[in-house]
C-alpha cells in the first residue's frame, strides 16, 4: 500500500503535503514506476531520475493553467501519476491504455503532444508569445534533457527566446553528470542571490542611486557592470545561456525537494527567460537501472528482483545489421558508421567498440548526420547512416539537397520501418516509402527476411549512388542466413509463389503477410501469385507488366501509408503502360495509428491476413465461383 500516493488524485493534493510527506511520495512513486514498467515495459531509468523534479513542478505550478512541455515526453510518467492516471499505469503503452508520451487528448494536464526530441523550447516559446498576445498571466515551462539539447532545433529556440525576452522557464535536466559538492555549494549561494526577489530589487535600487550621483554615479555604475560581467564569466557555469539572453540558475540538485521548490518558486516570479540546470541521476532508486541506464532507458517487461528481461534474447533485424557492419568493416577501410544518439538502438554498439575511429555519434542531429555523411562520401568514404524511420523524417531536406542531388553513395540503414508497436504514432515508421520514393537517384530496398537483409546491405555497397535499406523492428521470419552473399540485380523482384486469378505484390515485412493470405486462400481453392518486390525504387516494371497481362486483378500490400506509397507506385507503372487491371491496395490508412502490440495494431486496421482475405473476397465476390476454372500460371522463382 502507498500511504501517501494513494491520497494523491490530482496536483492539488501534492500542494497540501509537507516536505517529509513529499519525500515519502517520491519513494512510493519510484516503487510504482518499477512495478508498472516491469509489467508493461517502457522508459524507466529517465523517469526514476525525474521524480523529485516533477513533484516540485506540480507543487509550484498549476498544470490546468500553467503550461509544462516535456521534451520527447518519455520522462513524463511521474507527471501522469500525479495527474489522475495512477490507476492506469498498468496499461501504459498497451493497446487501449494510456500513452507512453504526453497526449492532450488524454488529459487536460498535458499541454502539448511530444515524442520526438528537441521541440519543447520552440513549443514553449510559442505558448509564451500566445499568452502575451492574449494578455493572459500564466507560466510556461519547458523540460528538456541534456541529450535533447544536442539537437539544433533546441538552440534555434534558445536563440529566439533570448531575443524575445518573454517570461519563460527552461529546465535543463542533466543526468549525465555527478553532483559536485563544492560547485554545488557555490551554485546554491549564487542561486539564492540571483533568484531571491529582494536581491533583484536591492540591486536595481542601488544602480538607480549610483546613477543619480553627479559625475561619479554613472562611472561607478559602469564599473559595477563591468565587474559584474567579469565575475559572471569567472564564476557562472552557464555563461553560454546568459549570453543567449537567459538567466542561468544552477547546477541545482535535482533530488533535493527543498532546493527545487525554492528555485522554482523564485523563478516563476522573475522576468524574462530563465534556464534552471538540474542534476539528476538516471535510474535512481533501482540499482539495475542505475548501473545500466542505457538498457533501462526503454525496456520490455523484466524481473524486478534481478532486472533481467523476461523475453528471451532473439536475433533481430537490428542485430543482423550490426553484425553485418562489423564483418564488412574488417575488410573495408572506407566504411564508416554514423548515428544520431542511437548507438545501441541501431545495433552499432559492437561496431563502435571495434572501430571507434570510424564510428560517429553526432547526438540528436539527424540533419547534421546526413550532410556530414554526404561530405564523407564526397571524399571517397562509404558512410552508413543508421537511423529510425521516424527520425529520418527530420533530415528530409538534407537527403534531397546534400545527398541525392549530388548522387553521393550514402547508405541509409532505416530501422523501425512500418508499425513499431508500443511507442505509438510518434514513432511508427510508416511514411518513409512515400517521402523517399519521389526523390531522384535513390535506390530503395526492403527485405522480406533476414537473409535478404544481408544481401541488400551487401548490394548497397555495389551501387554508385544513395541507397535506402528499410527494415522493421524486432525479429525476422526465421530464415537461415547463408554464408555466401549475393549482389541483387537492382530493380528486380522475385516470384515466390505461383498461382492464378490474382497477383499479390508485397514488399518488406508485408511479404510474410502476403504468404499467409495465399495460404488461407489456397484452403478455399484460390491460388494467388505472390511477388516479393524487394525494390520500391526502381520497381520491376517488366515483371509487373507481364503479370498484369496474365492476371487482371492485383493486390498490393505494404507496411507504409497508402497515400503515395508502394501501392501507388505500382499503380503508376501500370497506368503509364496503359494497362489497367483492377487493384486493391492494402496498407496503413490515412490516420495516425495508436500504440500497442504490432499484431494487435495490424488487426485494428484490417491488415491481418484474415481481414485481407475478407477484403479481397468483398471486392471480388465472383472469385469464389471461378474456383478451379483458371489454369495455374507458373513463372520462374526469381
Amino acid at each position: 500500500m502507498h500511504e501517501i500516493l494513494d491520497g494523491v488524485d490530482s496536483p492539488q493534493d501534492v500542494k497540501k503535503l509537507n516536505i517529509v510527506q513529499l519525500n515519502q511520495l517520491a519513494e512510493e512513486i519510484r516503487l510504482l514506476l518499477i512495478k508498472s514498467v516491469s509489467e508493461c515495459g517502457g522508459h524507466l531509468a529517465s523517469n526514476l531520475g525525474m521524480v523529485e523534479v516533477t513533484i516540485a513542478l506540480h507543487y509550484v505550478f498549476d498544470t490546468l493553467k500553467d503550461r509544462i512541455i516535456w521534451d520527447v515526453g518519455h520522462q513524463a510518467y511521474v507527471h501522469k501519476i500525479l495527474t489522475g492516471r495512477r490507476e492506469k499505469m498498468s496499461s501504459i503503452r498497451q493497446y487501449g491504455g494510456i500513452s507512453g508520451f504526453p497526449k492532450y487528448e488524454e488529459s487536460l494536464h498535458d499541454s502539448f503532444n511530444t515524442g520526438h526530441s528537441s521541440t519543447s523550447i520552440s513549443a514553449a516559446l510559442g505558448m509564451a508569445l500566445a499568452r502575451d498576445l492574449k494578455k493572459e498571466n500564466n507560466s510556461v515551462v519547458a523540460v528538456i534533457g541534456d541529450g535533447a539539447l544536442t539537437g539544433g532545433m533546441a538552440f534555434e529556440a534558445l536563440n529566439h527566446a533570448g531575443q524575445e525576452g518573454r517570461d519563460l522557464i527552461v529546465i535543463l535536466n542533466d543526468n549525465e553528470m555527478s553532483i559536485s559538492r563544492n560547485v554545488g555549494a557555490m551554485s546554491s549561494y549564487l542561486n539564492r542571490l540571483r533568484t531571491d526577489p529582494s536581491y533583484t530589487r536591492t540591486k536595481e535600487e542601488l544602480e538607480n542611486i549610483l546613477h543619480r550621483i553627479p559625475g561619479i554615479g554613472p562611472n561607478l555604475a559602469r564599473a559595477a557592470n563591468r565587474f559584474k560581467d567579469t565575475v559572471k564569466f569567472l564564476m557562472v557555469p552557464g555563461i553560454i545561456f546568459e549570453e543567449l539572453g537567459f538567466t542561468y540558475i544552477g547546477p541545482v540538485n535535482g533530488h533535493d525537494l527543498v532546493e527545487l521548490r525554492t528555485v522554482l518558486s523564485n523563478s516563476r516570479k522573475m522576468k524574462g527567460p530563465v534556464l534552471i540546470h538540474t542534476i539528476t541521476e538516471k535510474g535512481r532508486g533501482y540499482e539495475p537501472a542505475r548501473e545500466n541506464p542505457d538498457i533501462f532507458h526503454g525496456i520490455g517487461p523484466f524481473d524486478i528482483d534481478t532486472g533481467s528481461q523476461l523475453k528471451k534474447s532473439v536475433r533481430t533485424y537490428t542485430g543482423i545489421f550490426g553484425d553485418f557492419m562489423v564483418e564488412r568493416a574488417k575488410n573495408d577501410p572506407k566504411l564508416v558508421g554514423i548515428t544520431a544518439a542511437m548507438t545501441s538502438g541501431t545495433g552499432l554498439s559492437e561496431f563502435a567498440r571495434r572501430f571507434p575511429e570510424r564510428f560517429f555519434d553526432v547526438g540528436i542531429c539527424e540533419q547534421h548526420a546526413v550532410t556530414m555523411a554526404a561530405g564523407m562520401a564526397r571524399e571517397g568514404l562509404r558512410p552508413v547512416v543508421a537511423v529510425y524511420s521516424t527520425f529520418l523524417q527530420r533530415a528530409y531536406d538534407q537527403i534531397i539537397h546534400d545527398v541525392a542531388l549530388q548522387n553521393l553513395p550514402v547508405i541509409f540503414a532505416v530501422d523501425r520501418a512500418g508499425l513499431v508497436g508500443e511507442d505509438g504514432p510518434t514513432h511508427h515508421g510508416v511514411f518513409d516509402l512515400s517521402f523517399l520514393r519521389s526523390i531522384p537517384n535513390l535506390t530503395i530496398m526492403a527485405p522480406s527476411n533476414e537473409n535478404e537483409l544481408m544481401d541488400m546491405l551487401h548490394t548497397a555497397f555495389h551501387i554508385n549512388g544513395p541507397v535506402v535499406v528499410r527494415y522493421p523492428r524486432g525479429v525476422g521470419e526465421g530464415a537461415k542466413i547463408t554464408e555466401e552473399r549475393q549482389i541483387l540485380e537492382v530493380g528486380k523482384a522475385r516470384i515466390i509463389a505461383n498461382g492464378s486469378q490474382l497477383t499479390i505484390v508485397a514488399i518488406g515485412r508485408a511479404v510474410s503477410i502476403a504468404l499467409e493470405v495465399q495460404k488461407i486462400m489456397a484452403e478455399q481453392g484460390i491460388r494467388p501469385i505472390v511477388l516479393d518486390a524487394r525494390f520500391a525504387k526502381p520497381l520491376d516494371r517488366e515483371k509487373l507488366l507481364m503479370l498484369a497481362r496474365n492476371c487482371s486483378r492485383f493486390i498490393t500490400i505494404e507496411d507504409n501509408c497508402l497515400t503515395g506509397g508502394f501501392g501507388s507506385a505500382v499503380m503508376e507503372i501500370l497506368e503509364e503502360a496503359n494497362n489497367s487491371p483492377e487493384i486493391l491496395r492494402i496498407g496503413i490508412p490515412d490516420e495516425f495509428v495508436e500504440h500497442g502490440r504490432v499484431d494487435i495494431l495490424f488487426d485494428s486496421i484490417d491488415m491481418d491476413p484474415e481481414s485481407i482475405v475478407e477484403s479481397i473476397i468483398s471486392k471480388w465476390p465472383d472469385i469464389l465461383k471461378q474456383n478451379g476454372t483458371w489454369e495455374l500460371l507458373k513463372f520462374g522463382q526469381s
